[in-house]
């Protein structure tokens, strides 16, 4: 799948870029709420070393209303709070969702990031035998089932005329999977984020291939309709969309700032962090809905039920909310 980058988004991120800087202009202005939402409390999942320091970093953390963050480490489980009404928004891949909908789950798709797909990446040892993607045959290969690592793993056997039937697929967190890859009990692994970086600089890892080619780069922003359905939880969650599409602009000219921010949180090393960003394969940005975004996200569904990891079809246009289009649209430069 190709990126889902509009034409204009590098102007446009420059606009952001340039209205989050200074703190003002109409789009700036436009953040402020017109409800009294001192008596809101949103419940917001994140990553460790995302949403919360991002907000924090980029000045966009003083919000009219209360945030009870809550630490969720894959979007399965941000799916699962939305579901039980445990959280009012959160994030993930593209694949969580799938699964929502052939579950029918109680959740919305509300905007969309995109992000670096170089930090998705199937990585193998330094000493295993290992030079393309055609040599995992018969080898321990990880990857953490129902995410991204899952689905372009198969995009890339399938790349190379095998299956999962082919490898000894081996299905971990990416804690365990860390583990399980420094101690050998791995030869190779599809991982994203930090641990996959860890295994890089602390394992020295190789890089077969990354996600570029075999992921949209959509990154869903999952809502509970719950809160949608509430006049002043969707007036909150409004504004919180608007800072993070700020923080997402501003990342692209601050990176080291957040890095920083990340470190804090993660312990990884600032240095390692902004080596990740230097490899990035595109800015980050944060925009509406569009129909690009959900067909590559049908497309996404359509792949697993093909490779048997769904029972059945799943139709992912019902969870997509347009909703949020207009506050979400940067204005002309």
């Amino acid at each position: 799948m190709k990126s889902d980058f509009l034409p204009d988004r590098r102007r446009l991120l420059q606009t952001a870029a340039a209205l989050a800087a200074t703190g003002s202009g109409s789009w700036a202005q436009a953040t402020a709420p017109s409800r009294d939402l001192s008596g809101v409390t949103l419940r917001v999942g994140t990553y460790k070393g995302l949403w919360r320091p991002l907000l924090t970093a980029s000045g966009q953390a003083s919000t009219p209303y209360k945030i009870d963050w809550r630490e969720l480490n894959n979007g399965v489980l941000h799916i699962e709070a939305i579901n039980g009404d445990a959280l009012d928004l959160g994030s993930g891949s593209e694949i969580p969702p799938v699964f929502a909908a052939r579950q029918k789950s109680s959740v919305k798709l509300v905007a969309v990031t995109h992000e670096d797909l170089n930090n998705q990446a199937t990585l193998a040892r330094k000493d295993a035998p290992i030079r393309s993607i055609a040599d995992f045959k018969g080898k321990r290969v990880g990857y953490v089932r129902a995410t991204t690592s899952h689905y372009y793993l198969a995009k890339q056997l399938a790349e190379a005329g095998l299956t999962f039937n082919d490898i000894q697929a081996v299905s971990l967190t990416p804690s365990d999977g860390l583990s399980a890859f420094a101690r050998g009990d791995l030869d190779a692994w599809a991982i994203y984020g930090y641990n996959g970086q860890l295994a890089r600089t602390q394992y020295r890892a190789r890089v077969i291939k990354t996600g570029v080619g075999y992921l949209s780069g959509n990154f869903p922003i999952y809502a509970n309709p719950r809160a949608l359905d509430d006049q002043l939880r969707r007036a909150a969650l409004a504004d919180l969309l608007q800072r993070l599409q700020r923080s997402f602009a501003w990342i692209n000219g601050n990176f080291l700032a957040y890095a920083r921010a990340q470190s804090a949180e993660t312990r990884v090393p600032v240095g390692d962090i902004v080596e990740l960003f230097n490899r990035r394969s595109g800015d980050y940005s944060l925009g509406p809905v569009s129909d690009a975004v959900v067909r590559s996200h049908q497309d996404v569904a359509d792949t697993f039920l093909k490779i048997g990891v769904l029972d059945g079809p799943a139709d992912v246009k019902p969870l997509w909310d347009r909703s949020f289009e207009s506050v979400l649209r940067l204005p002309a430069a």
